[in-house]
């Protein structure tokens, strides 16, 4: 049992580097869209619908089917696994974002406008600063479903352990499978810890504030 725990250890550090680069990656793409997928911060109806359905097509589509698009066009390997991903976290995370954005106090945005901010302003120095807490705590939480999902996506010859698994189930290797299995459910489990631990005190900062 556990016979070949280091090569599975190189594997199991690629599938979290897959999921920390897809989460920062669809991070940053879901932080660019929020704001002129908000209803209450747009200045163009026809950007707003744009994003919004951009964001629906990104999130609809699961990773599996993202990574075997990209499997095909970029050939085996981490890439695929980290697009498909960061295409997957972008949709889900635009629209948690931009709710978020729709709930914030409308009073930091006049007080902006009215000493003559413009709307990167007003997005900068009255919004950002409201829901940035909040965004943190949705990131930290797509962290852990990509860290799960980053697994699955190995199925396809998208990289990390996923593909291990897939390999050993595929020949009926049953002592090597429960190892992978009860290794990934640690790793998912102390990293859950981790994150509730981050996340309770980004909401008690925020709660302070």
């Amino acid at each position: 049992w556990y016979w070949g725990i280091g090569r599975w250890m190189s594997l199991l550090l690629d599938t979290l580097l897959i999921a920390f680069m897809g989460t920062l990656l669809g991070t940053a793409s879901a932080f660019c869209l929020c704001f002129p997928a908000s209803r209450n911060l747009t200045t163009s109806r026809w950007l707003y619908v744009m994003c919004r359905r951009l964001m629906e097509m990104a999130r609809t589509v699961p990773e599996l089917v993202f990574a075997l698009i990209f499997v095909y066009a970029f050939g085996l390997g981490p890439l695929p696994g980290v697009l498909a991903i960061a295409v997957h976290s972008m949709g889900a995370l635009g629209k948690l974002f931009s709710e978020v954005n729709e709930n914030i106090d409308p009073g930091p945005m006049e007080g902006v406008r009215a000493a003559g901010g413009n709307w990167w302003q007003v997005i900068r120095y009255a919004v950002v600063p409201q829901v940035l807490p909040n965004l943190a705590s949705y990131t930290l939480l797509r962290f852990e479903i990509n860290v799960r999902a980053s697994s699955v996506v190995g199925f396809v010859g998208a990289g990390g352990i996923g593909q291990e698994l897939y390999t050993v189930i595929r020949q009926f290797i049953y002592v090597d499978i429960s190892a992978l299995v009860l290794l990934l459910v640690l790793t998912v489990a102390l990293l859950d810890i981790i994150c509730e631990h981050i996340r309770h005190r980004l909401i008690g900062a925020q709660a302070l504030t």
